[in-house]
């Protein structure tokens, strides 16, 4: 069963951090607060869906640094920027880093509902990706390499025929190691066995 997506409140100010986990809650999601850049990473698993609201300017370490550190690490979470006092520089910097937004306070509680929803819905969609892809190359793992060998010449556009020439093998052969793999694989078609292949 797939958790329930958690609304994560970075703020070193605790009234904003109160105000932002009340405000996260009206979504339905449960919502944790934290003080602190290292609080936050102590505490978070990726495995964990959801999104996180963050400061940019905390003692210790900075939203911004957060954010990079958790770029380093690989962890996509979907990260909402808020700042009182953010300039361009800064605000450059937290959307290359990949900020669904920065939201300057004060701010609209419409507004920030918002993008929490719209980083939720992202942190989703990125996740089935994942899964999905994940999938498919264990798929693809359980293919013998003769399988494999197929299908790479099946990726490169060969006939059965070109396949059967360059690997000694009668049509039927051929044709027999094609349908298995695409069983295995769980493509119906050429089609969508090219469209599996894709992403990986």
């Amino acid at each position: 069963m797939t958790a329930d997506p958690t609304i994560f409140v970075v703020d070193d100010d605790e009234g904003v951090r109160r105000a932002l986990t009340s405000a996260g809650g009206l979504l339905g999601h449960p919502v944790r607060g934290f003080p602190s850049a290292h609080e936050f990473l102590n505490a978070y698993q990726p495995s964990q869906p959801g999104c996180l609201v963050l400061d940019i300017k905390m003692p210790g370490m900075t939203g911004l640094e957060l954010q990079r550190k958790l770029a380093d690490d690989g962890v996509n979470i979907p990260i909402v920027m808020i700042s009182g006092h953010a300039d361009v520089r800064i605000a450059v910097e937290a959307m290359t880093l990949g900020a669904v937004t920065l939201l300057e306070k004060p701010f609209r509680l419409e507004e920030l509902l918002a993008h929490v929803r719209k980083a939720v819905d992202k942190d989703r969609a990125d996740r089935e990706v994942q899964n999905k892809s994940a999938s498919v190359a264990a798929r693809l793992n359980a293919l013998t390499p003769k399988e494999r060998e197929v299908l790479d010449m099946i990726a490169a556009g060969k006939t059965n025929r070109a396949m059967a020439d360059e690997l000694s093998l009668s049509v039927r052969a051929v044709e027999d190691r094609r349908a298995r793999l695409m069983k295995k694989v769980g493509a119906h078609s050429v089609a969508e066995l090219v469209r599996l292949l894709g992403p990986l």
